[in-house]
């Protein structure tokens, strides 16, 4: 499925924190290491290059429903 037809969800399985980077994987088709391995080097200039939209992006993106399945 492309990302222009998928909507993108905070994921319920394999989630570390609140299921951004597993969710934004399931979405984009990118490996979920390679996402969560970005967020890390963003927080380390001092952490708000990463936090901050990790934090706005757990808030804005709804969880996926409960009937989701996901690869």
């Amino acid at each position: 499925m492309d990302m222009a037809s998928q909507k993108l969800y905070r994921a319920r399985r394999g989630a570390w924190v609140a299921g951004v980077a597993k969710g934004i994987a399931n979405w984009s088709g990118i490996p979920v290491t390679l996402i969560r391995l970005l967020w890390i080097l963003a927080l380390l200039p001092g952490g708000v290059p990463g936090i901050l939209p990790y934090i706005i992006l757990w808030v804005l993106v709804p969880k996926e429903p409960r009937h989701a399945t996901t690869a």
